[in-house]
C-alpha cells in the first residue's frame, strides 16, 4: 500500500490543493516553475478526481473552481467598502512635472526648505482595468471592477480564471483584506490573441473580431457574460494597493505593504523603487521612459505615491483625489486621426507596402502624418478606408501604425475595401513593371528588380557581393553615394564609370577609385552561375544559379525558357520557374542583362545538357564545418558543386556526409548524433576523385 493510501481523502485532498497553489505561484506569478505541465496536470487531475467521488470536500480555494461559473444574465453592483478613487495625473509630461509633485507635497506638509527629502514609493502606471479583490479569512470570495468608484460590477467568476491570481493567500487569515490591482494583457499574449481571433475569422466565425489594443481585450475579458470565454483571453494581473482591511497589522510604509502583499502569493510588479526627493522622482520618470518600450506590457506613465502611511494619513483628500499619490504621464503612444488616402510605398527589395496618409496628429513624442499598414491582407482585416477614423499607435522609434478603426465613426461616403492590385492596375507606382503575389505570401512585389529606382540600392550590392560579380571595393557607403548623386542609375552605369568622376566623391582618393575601376574591370570575366546569381531573381540563389547554368549552359536559354523548361530543372518547382519566367517578362529586365552583355560581361557558353564532366557526387548532400588543411571553405564548395553534389548549412538525417576539419563545431556533434559519415580533406578528395 503506498503512503498516500494512508491518508483520508480529506488529508490528501488538502495536500493536493497546497501543492497545486504552490506550483501554480511559481509557474504564473514567478516564472520559475518547479515541476513539469505534465506533473502539474496529474497533480491537478486526481485533486478533481477525489472532489468528484467526495464532493463535500470542494472548496472555494480549490484550483479545480477556476472555471466552473455559469453564463450570468448580467453583472451584479457591488459597492465598494472603501471607494476605489482615482488619482491626479499630471499631464506634464517632462522632469518638470515630478518636480511640481514634490514641491506640492512639501509645502502641504509644511516642510521648510532645508527640510529632509520625502521618500517616495514609485511604480508603474499600468494600462488596464482596475479591480478589487475581497479576501476573507484568505480566500478569495469576490472580485469588482471600479466602476464610478462607489459602485462597480461582480466579476468574480471571471477573475477566477486567471492564474496568477491567488484563491487562497498565503500565511494570511485576515477576516478582511481587499486588494487593489490592475487586470491586463501582456503584449506577446495579446499577438497570440489576435492571432488565433484572425484565424477563427479565415474559418468563417462571424461574430469574432480581433483587438484593437490589450487594454481594450482585457476590459472586454473581465466583463464577459461567460467565464469560459474570459479563461480564453491571457489576462495578468498586478497587486499596487489596498482596499478595506481588518484585522490585519499594515506595515507603516507603502512600499513594505506591497513587500507583504508579496509575500501572500500576489504578483507585485518588481519595477517599484523607493526613492529620495524631487531628484530621485526625475530619475525614476526618465529610467523607466528610456525602457518603456522594452516592457512586456503597455504603460502610459508612472505613480509617485509618499511612502509614509502617516504622511499619507496627515495630506488627506483633495475633491476625491489623494494629495499624496500622482500619476506622472508620458507622451501617448496611441491617437485617433483621419485616414487622408493610402499611398503604396516600394522598398528596396521590391515589396508593397500600404501607408495611410493620415491628418497629423501628435502621438509618442512626434507630430504622425503617415503609418504603416503593413500589407494587403492587413489592410483588409482592419477594413482601413479611405475617410476613417483610426487609432495610430507609435511606440518609441518604431514605425507608426494603424491599429484599428473607430467603425463608429465611419462616415456614409468612405471608399470602397482596400484592393492593391486594383489600386495600382497590376503595376509598379515606381518603375511600372508588373506586381505579383505569391500563394501564400502577404507581400505583393514589384517585378523589375534590375530596373526599378526604388530597389536601385539593393540591386547594386547584391550585384556586386562577393558570390555574384565581386566587384572589390564596391561596399555600401559607397553605393549610397553613386545612387544619391544621381551617378549611377542602372547596373550596366557601373562599367562606364571613370576615376575623375569618382575621386569627387567623399572619402574616395584617387587610389581606391583607380582600384574599383580595376575591380570593375576584372568582374567582367565571370560565369554563368555567378552572373544569373547577381540578378537578384526572387528565390533564385547560389545553388539555384549553378543548376540553370549547368542545365541550360547559355543565358539566351534560360532567358527564353518555358515554365514547362525550367520544370526540369533539378529543384525548380512551380514557384521558383514562375518567378523566373516573370523576372525574364519585363521588358526594363531584359534590357538591362543586354546591357550588361554589352557592356563586356562574358563567360563560357556551352551545351549545359551535353555537358558529360563526370559527377561523382550526384545526388549527394555534404556539410563544411571546421578549417580544412589547404582548401577554403568556398573552395571546397565549389569542388563538391563541380561533382554534381550540393552543400547544405545543417545536418540533418538527409546529409550524405559532413566534412570535418580542424575545431568542428555543433555540425560535427549533430553528425555524430545522426549517425551521419564524417570525412576529412583527404577523404573528400579520394571522393570527389572516383569515376
Amino acid at each position: 500500500m503506498s503512503r498516500q493510501d494512508d491518508r483520508s481523502p480529506a488529508e490528501r485532498a488538502a495536500e493536493l490543493r497546497a501543492a497545486l497553489h504552490h506550483h501554480a505561484h511559481r509557474y504564473y506569478v514567478l516564472d520559475e516553475p518547479e515541476i513539469p505541465d505534465a506533473e502539474y496536470d496529474r497533480l491537478f487531475q486526481e485533486l478533481q478526481a477525489i472532489e468528484e467521488a467526495h464532493p463535500e470536500l470542494r472548496t472555494p480555494d480549490s484550483p479545480t473552481q477556476r472555471v466552473l461559473g455559469r453564463v450570468l444574465d448580467g453583472f451584479t453592483p457591488v459597492r465598494h467598502a472603501v471607494p476605489m478613487l482615482s488619482i491626479r495625473t499630471e499631464t506634464d509630461t517632462e522632469d518638470s512635472g515630478a518636480v511640481a509633485f514634490d514641491a506640492r507635497v512639501r509645502r502641504e506638509l509644511g516642510l521648510a526648505a532645508d527640510a529632509p527629502p520625502i521618500a517616495y514609493a514609485c511604480e508603474l502606471k499600468f494600462d488596464g482595468l482596475a479591480i478589487n479583490l475581497r479576501y476573507e479569512h484568505g480566500v478569495l470570495v469576490q472580485a469588482a471592477t471600479r466602476g464610478d468608484g462607489e459602485t462597480g460590477e461582480d466579476v468574480t467568476q471571471n477573475l477566477r480564471t486567471v492564474n496568477q491570481i491567488p484563491l487562497r493567500l498565503a500565511g494570511c487569515d485576515a477576516p478582511v483584506l481587499e486588494v487593489r490591482g490592475e487586470v491586463y494583457i501582456r503584449r506577446d499574449d495579446f499577438e497570440v490573441l489576435n492571432e488565433r481571433q484572425r484565424e477563427l475569422i479565415a474559418q468563417g466565425h462571424k461574430n469574432e473580431k480581433t483587438f484593437v489594443n490589450p487594454r481594450n481585450a482585457a476590459a472586454g475579458a473581465v466583463r464577459q457574460l461567460d467565464p469560459a470565454i474570459a479563461a480564453k483571453r491571457p489576462l495578468s494581473f498586478f497587486a499596487y494597493g489596498l482596499g478595506e482591511v481588518q484585522g490585519w497589522d499594515q506595515p507603516a510604509t507603502h512600499s513594505k505593504t506591497m513587500d507583504a502583499l508579496e509575500a501572500m502569493g500576489l504578483p507585485v510588479n518588481r519595477e517599484r523603487q523607493v526613492v529620495k526627493g524631487a531628484d530621485g522622482l526625475v530619475e525614476y520618470h526618465r529610467a523607466i521612459g528610456a525602457r518603456r518600450d522594452a516592457l512586456p506590457f503597455d504603460i502610459d506613465g508612472v505613480v509617485y505615491k509618499v511612502d509614509d502611511l502617516a504622511l499619507q494619513r496627515r495630506l488627506g483628500f483633495v475633491t476625491r483625489e489623494p494629495r499624496w499619490a500622482v500619476a506622472h504621464k508620458y507622451p501617448a503612444q496611441e491617437q485617433m486621426t483621419v485616414v487622408r488616402d493610402i499611398d503604396i510605398q516600394v522598398g528596396r527589395t521590391g515589396k508593397l507596402t500600404p501607408v495611410a496618409k493620415l491628418e497629423p496628429v501628435f502621438v509618442g513624442g512626434t507630430t504622425v502624418s503617415n503609418a504603416t499598414l503593413h500589407n494587403e491582407d492587413e489592410t483588409r482585416r482592419k477594413d482601413v478606408r479611405i475617410g476613417d477614423t483610426v487609432i495610430v499607435r507609435r511606440a518609441g522609434d518604431v514605425i507608426p501604425e494603424v491599429v484599428g478603426v473607430v467603425l463608429e465613426r465611419r462616415p456614409a461616403e468612405v471608399s470602397a475595401p482596400f484592393d492593391l492590385y486594383q489600386r495600382l492596375k497590376g503595376r509598379c507606382p515606381v518603375c511600372g513593371s508588373d506586381i505579383v503575389r505569391e500563394e501564400g505570401e502577404a507581400d505583393w512585389r514589384c517585378t523589375g528588380g534590375l530596373f526599378c529606382a526604388a530597389q536601385r540600392k539593393q540591386a547594386i550590392l547584391h550585384f556586386a557581393q562577393r558570390r555574384a560579380m565581386d566587384i572589390e571595393g564596391l561596399g555600401d557607403k559607397l553605393v549610397e553615394q553613386l545612387v544619391d548623386h544621381g551617378i549611377v542609375r542602372t547596373l550596366p552605369e557601373l562599367y562606364k564609370l571613370g576615376v575623375a568622376k569618382l575621386v569627387e566623391l567623399e572619402r574616395m582618393g584617387e587610389k581606391s577609385a583607380v582600384n574599383l575601376i580595376a575591380g570593375l574591370e576584372k568582374s567582367k570575366q565571370t560565369t554563368l552561375a555567378r552572373f544569373l546569381y547577381s540578378l537578384g531573381v526572387r528565390h533564385v540563389g547560389e545553388a539555384t544559379a549553378k543548376d540553370l547554368a549547368r542545365h541550360f549552359g547559355s543565358l539566351d536559354r534560360v532567358l527564353d525558357a518555358s515554365i514547362a523548361q525550367l520544370l526540369e530543372v533539378p529543384d525548380v518547382g512551380p514557384i521558383v520557374a514562375q518567378s523566373i519566367r516573370t523576372f525574364f517578362d519585363q521588358p526594363h529586365n531584359r534590357e538591362v542583362v543586354e546591357q550588361l552583355r554589352a557592356a563586356g560581361i562574358t563567360w563560357a557558353e556551352h551545351d549545359g545538357e551535353a555537358d558529360r564532366t563526370p559527377k561523382p557526387l550526384a545526388g549527394q548532400t555534404f556539410v563544411l564545418t571546421g578549417t580544412l588543411p589547404t582548401l577554403s571553405r568556398e573552395e571546397a564548395k565549389e569542388l563538391i558543386e563541380a561533382a554534381g553534389g550540393k552543400v547544405a548549412g545543417s545536418v540533418s538525417k538527409k546529409t550524405h556526409c559532413v566534412v570535418a576539419g580542424a575545431e568542428a563545431g555543433s555540425k560535427l556533434d549533430k553528425a555524430r548524433e545522426l549517425g551521419v559519415m564524417v570525412i576529412d580533406e583527404q577523404g573528400l578528395r579520394a571522393l570527389l576523385e572516383r569515376v
